[in-house]
């Protein structure tokens, strides 16, 4: 098991009459399969907790169809997969301990029994949660799925960020399901990002189904976890002091650094086969000599959980650029689209900012310039979606929850249709 890393800047050519310039340096990293990437197999067992909201409002079709994505799931499990449940309406339960998938059905017919009933404690059950995937963790990829449909009325929103980031440094993963229209994006958001998983919609019970496989397809392809870049810069090279480094695939998440001696250390979690990761950091470079000139060295430190073995360590590359004393600007035009949808979630930011203080032109103005960016990067159906926010604000109407999530949701990743 390796890693695939290519870096790239948006324009690698630098004027040498000049001071201090601005660059972005884009960095896409994947896992490589030592058998290939589309032979079935998964490189390490899976450790699976579902931690499921079943409070009173989840009556009638949500709840059958959230069970019936749940056990879908439970099909697609390997003999050497765990599994655990957890239920939570204003208190939290462990309905399927952290156990071997030995009984498909068995556990599928415990599932079946989940009755909706009282209020929403998130942080309860992702405190169980995260219990139940300490259990199964060694030598397994594990990962949570956190599904609710309503606001954490019984819970502390603190409390949930701290788990977040808690099961970060356990190098366990939280994936957030948003169902309906009711929950908590800025919660739910928070907690996918710094638990470093995705946050998903699931608009209407009919796609509980679907959503809960594409999220499964995606977690089936991890291979590698934990994973850090280490950036070590040269001489006269800087990182941006305000929001330096994002990851723009497959989410926009602004990334936290932090600092070992020389080195900036970005953690990008999980590693997958057939998707890469993508991050930008923002570059100041100062005034250089003319020629070949490395600006930074760049490695990967992660974990292969196949073989249980930790702080493996990729390849150093250089990251070059060329100094000239004729410089022409010449765009990556790869690099520009990463740029663009780093700059179309923080349009989209801007507005929602804006619609919180009450400036509804504010926000409007914000939504059509996201949604024209969307439009230059090619992603049709978010600058529909933002369009449409946008339109509505102009004309005096509100937004509806739905239309906040979509919103939130296209600013980040792309919208999955539904089925």
């Amino acid at each position: 098991m390796n890693v695939s890393l290519s870096l790239a800047l948006n324009d690698d050519h630098l004027d040498a009459s000049q001071g201090t310039q601005q660059r972005q340096l884009s960095i896409a990293v994947s896992a490589i399969h030592e058998t290939g990437l589309n032979d079935g197999t998964r490189n390490a067992p899976l450790n699976l907790c579902l931690i499921l909201d079943h409070s009173g409002s989840m009556t009638g079709r949500p709840l059958a169809t959230v069970k019936e994505a749940a056990q879908s799931l439970i099909d697609r499990l390997n003999p050497g997969d765990h599994i655990a449940v957890v239920a939570f309406d204003h208190h939290a339960k462990v309905l399927i301990p952290n156990q071997l998938v030995e009984d498909p059905e068995q556990i599928k017919a415990l599932i079946q029994r989940l009755e909706p009933k009282g209020g929403t404690a998130i942080d309860d059950g992702m405190k169980l949660g995260i219990e139940e995937l300490a259990v199964g963790k060694q030598g397994t990829i594990s990962q949570a799925f956190l599904l609710t449909d309503g606001e954490n009325e019984h819970g502390d929103n603190q409390r949930c960020q701290q788990f977040a980031e808690l099961a970060a440094g356990y190098n366990i993963t939280l994936n957030t399901l948003g169902f309906g229209s009711h929950w908590n994006e800025d919660v739910l958001e928070g907690i996918a990002d710094s638990g470093g998983g995705s946050l998903s919609f699931i608009e209407k019970p009919e796609n509980a189904v679907t959503v809960f496989n594409n999220l499964f397809t995606r977690i089936e392809t991890v291979s590698l976890t934990n994973a850090h870049f280490l950036i070590s810069l040269s001489p006269g090279v800087r990182l941006a002091n305000l929001k330096p480094v994002a990851q723009v695939t497959p989410e926009t998440v602004e990334l936290p650094i932090t600092e070992e001696g020389d080195l900036a250390i970005i953690r990008i979690g999980d590693l997958m086969t057939q998707m890469q990761r993508t991050v930008l950091a923002n570059l100041y470079i100062d005034q250089l000599s003319p020629g070949r000139q490395t600006i930074a060295t760049l490695q990967v430190r992660y974990d292969n959980p196949a073989l249980e073995q930790t702080d493996l360590l990729s390849e150093k590359i250089p990251v070059e650029i060329a100094v000239t004393e004729s410089y022409q600007p010449s765009s990556n035009p790869k690099v520009q689209k990463n740029i663009l949808a780093l700059a179309k979630y923080r349009q989209t930011q801007i507005a929602e900012t804006k619609l919180q203080e009450g400036d509804r032109a504010g926000a409007a103005t914000m939504l059509q310039m996201a949604a024209n960016t969307a439009l230059q990067m090619g992603d049709e159906n978010a600058a529909t979606i933002l369009q449409g926010s946008a339109t509505r604000l102009q004309e005096g109407e509100e937004l509806s929850d739905s239309d906040r999530k979509k919103t939130r949701i296209v600013s980040k990743t792309t919208l999955q249709a539904p089925s």
